[in-house]
């Protein structure tokens, strides 16, 4: 994706004087809202039904906040929410918003889902892994776009140029198996980590072990398509590897099968290869 040029006649000095309260304060809202405030846009309130964590973040932004969302500030000219998908509909219904540009930031969910609650809506998306506990620059991280006009299109793209050098326009389709194939390329393979730190503790090896050995394999996709860059048993399906391997996990039941079921998911993909 290429850096964004052309707005239309979208003013950049009056995009930089917009005016956003965050709905929801967790980590996507915590990273989003202070790389927003890096680069000049007023964070003007923050909205978390637990009044710490509104506080917390309000105060790094130097922000008003509130746990009441009857006392949301409707005196913005965006509105982001940052919230786990199924709190929407209650949080959202309670709002009146007042027509102006309401935006969420789901992977799954689509544009029209905050349909009901304003005549302006849109998504803004950024695609990567992001924890309260961890700084990340937004310069690298993709960022995806959708609204239900040019004109809210334009308004999010310039926004999201302001801190993404990775900024394109996405339908809600197509968000959505993006967001699919993030989970098996990031949730799931964080989650095998914890597995292989748990494996490895119960004989006293530390995780640390492992770290080249994951560094590389993240390293090797940016040269080779993911499945010239497989090795392992499982590619050939070596059943007495695979069995001895299986076999050693006896007091690991439930990682047996899935040890098992990625082998053979492994091995039946490169044979459709062939």
């Amino acid at each position: 994706m290429n850096k964004i040029t052309s707005y239309d006649s979208i003013n950049l000095e009056y995009i930089m004087e917009t005016k956003i309260t965050f709905i929801g304060a967790g980590n996507l809202a915590s990273q989003l809202s202070t790389n927003l405030q890096k680069k000049g846009f007023k964070i003007s309130q923050v909205y978390n039904r637990t009044k710490p964590v509104a506080k917390d973040l309000a105060e790094k932004l130097g922000s008003k906040y509130t746990s009441d969302v009857k006392k949301i500030d409707r005196d913005v000219d965006i509105f982001i929410v940052a919230l786990k998908d199924s709190a929407f509909e209650e949080v959202l219904s309670q709002i009146n918003f007042n027509n102006k540009l309401v935006v969420h930031c789901s992977g799954s969910l689509p544009v029209s889902c905050l349909y009901p609650y304003s005549e302006n809506t849109g998504v803004l998306y950024p695609l990567q892994t992001l924890s309260k506990q961890r700084e990340v620059d937004f310069n690298n991280i993709p960022v995806f776009v959708e609204a239900n006009s040019i004109k809210n299109e334009n308004i999010l793209l310039k926004v999201a140029d302001e801190i993404s050098d990775s900024v394109a326009v996405l339908n809600s389709e197509k968000r959505k198996i993006l967001h699919i194939a993030a989970i098996f390329a990031n949730n799931f393979v964080n989650h095998l980590y914890a597995i292989s730190a748990e494996i490895l503790k119960s004989k006293g090896i530390s995780f640390e072990v492992l770290k080249p050995l994951i560094l590389e394999t993240a390293l090797k996709v940016h040269e080779l398509d993911p499945e010239k860059a497989q090795t392992g048993p499982a590619v050939r399906f070596d059943e007495n590897i695979i069995s001895s391997h299986i076999n050693e996990l006896k007091n690991f039941c439930n990682y047996q099968e899935l040890y098992n079921s990625i082998s053979k998911s492994i091995f039946e993909h490169h044979q459709q290869l062939k």
